[in-house]
């Protein structure tokens, strides 16, 4: 090799390593700005929440209501930019039980609605149920560990209420929502039992008739001869 070629080969690299480092700082300046999105909007949706249900004085009855227009409001507002869903979902789920939890509002509930709600969203707008399903639960869980909620029943009432909603779309979003809460509530300690579906008594049924094949003896050959 000449010293054109290897100073050329220098150049070369050189001019790899500045396009890592380029797209290496641009991703984490994104992925820095991402952060302080979300956090931006669990704050305004836990405030406007919290407020709302203060003003209307009724936590058990209003929570439910708002929770509902809160998470319209805002697939209303990632359908008029056209994008964001999935990445707004569980933010905004987030901030919807933790503004309930500061008036004292049942967690347990709301995680449940609050997915129902999002889940049902989704299919409206024709985005991913799965994926907007999974959002939804992880902000859930991750409102409920934080406001000190037991994160099992958290994890149950969002997984049911995912489940419940895609019942209502069809079975193939059912199956969808499952296989992808599945990964969620696995590290949860008998979430996964509890939430999701169990087999069929049918089907129970049938396993349990199919029983070892019987052991013969000596003493039973002998009564079979006579």
């Amino acid at each position: 090799m000449t010293n054109e070629q290897a100073i050329g080969e220098e150049d070369f690299q050189e001019g790899i390593g500045r396009a890592g480092s380029t797209v290496k700082e641009g991703v984490i300046s994104s992925l820095k700005g991402i952060n302080e999105i979300e956090a931006e909007i669990v704050t305004l949706v836990r405030s406007t929440v919290s407020n709302a249900i203060r003003a209307a004085g009724e936590v058990a009855t209003e929570s439910v209501d708002i929770t509902r227009d809160v998470m319209k409001g805002a697939i209303q507002a990632t359908e008029e930019v056209g994008t964001g869903l999935i990445l707004s979902t569980k933010s905004v789920a987030k901030g919807i039980v933790m503004g309930v939890s500061d008036v004292g509002g049942d967690v347990i509930t709301v995680s449940s609605q609050t997915v129902k709600g999002a889940v049902k969203g989704a299919a409206d707008i024709g985005a991913d149920v799965a994926l907007v399903a999974r959002r939804a639960v992880d902000g859930v869980i991750e409102a409920g560990k934080e406001v000190g909620a037991n994160a099992g029943d958290v994890a149950i009432s969002a997984v049911n209420g995912a489940l419940e909603a895609a019942g209502a779309i069809g079975s193939t979003a059912v199956h969808s929502v499952r296989e992808m809460l599945l990964g969620v509530v696995g590290g949860v300690k008998d979430v996964a039992n509890a939430a999701l579906p169990k087999p069929r008594r049918t089907e129970t049924a049938a396993s349990a008739r199919t029983a070892a094949p019987v052991k013969v003896t000596t003493k039973t050959r002998g009564k079979r001869g006579k």
